[in-house]
């Protein structure tokens, strides 16, 4: 496989489109395979969403996301539980190998870090069943630290794979996140642990300043501070040989035309590599 022939569009690159729409920017710029997201493919339908993928020839890497399971209140627990086994079942009903797992910050009106970290373990270990039974993988994600409250309290891909290997290797792994894990010096060693626990690789740059909304920071390749070709190569060695989603929040490319978006994708990913 070519390098392009890996090469897929996270859906919130393009966020003000509809799946069909995705779709059809990927089709025309030949780029193979799409991340889609749960809310957008709600609007769509979901058989309506997996008719248009199917159609094009496209492939879907992954759906984001679940997670979100650190909750005060149990019926807001169960809830995200509930809403966690529909993810996986809608998930299978695509064809995304994984569900992307964004754990949840601190619990509400606690400071307990350790026991937001408990929350999601034991909530990932009621869901994993399910998973199993529909073929479709768990991907926890670690998210930069300045999430860490409000988001994911997981913060290193190390801690991610901790997490991870206490499940079964065909349920559970981890997402390699550039804009999250670039900046840790364990990252290399993290990486080439988790071998075929990687079950999805994403790629954005790290832009400063950084905007008021840390969450829309992130930029194109090429346009910041990672290096990607040590990190790409790293995961290559794990035995990773899937999909590499462009995942950008970024208003100002939300506000470009989608077409210039997806030309700026292709154009940059030789440098991933």
């Amino acid at each position: 496989m070519t390098p392009f022939g890996r090469l897929s569009l996270n859906q919130a690159t393009v966020n003000p489109l509809t799946v069909a729409e995705a779709v059809d920017l990927c089709a025309r710029h030949e780029i193979p395979a799409i991340g889609l997201w749960r809310e957008p493919v709600a609007r769509a339908g979901l058989a309506a969403a997996a008719a248009v993928v199917r159609s094009a020839g496209l492939r879907v890497s992954s759906l984001c996301r679940g997670g979100f399971f650190t909750h005060a209140d149990p019926a807001a627990r169960q809830a995200a539980i509930a809403g966690n086994k529909a993810a996986i079942a809608e998930a299978a009903a695509l064809g995304a190998p994984v569900l992307v797992l964004v754990s949840g910050g601190l619990v509400p009106g606690s400071k307990d870090i350790v026991l937001a970290r408990r929350m999601i373990a034991d909530a990932i270990g009621e869901i994993v069943p399910v998973a199993q039974a529909h073929g479709v993988r768990l991907g926890i994600e670690a998210l930069h630290p300045v999430f860490a409250a409000d988001r994911c309290v997981i913060t290193r891909l190390g801690e991610a794979l901790d997490l991870a290997e206490t499940f079964p290797v065909d349920a559970v792994g981890v997402v390699v996140d550039t804009y999250h894990v670039w900046w840790d010096a364990a990252l290399p060693a993290d990486i080439a642990r988790a071998g075929d626990r990687i079950v999805s690789y994403q790629v954005c740059d790290w832009t400063l300043p950084l905007p008021a909304d840390t969450l829309l920071g992130r930029g194109h390749v090429g346009d910041g501070h990672i290096d990607f070709p040590p990190i790409t190569a790293a995961v290559t060695a794990a035995g990773y040989a899937g999909d590499i989603e462009v995942e950008i929040f970024n208003q100002d490319i939300w506000s470009a035309p989608a077409t210039t978006t997806a030309a700026t994708i292709r154009d940059r990913f030789p440098q991933v590599f």
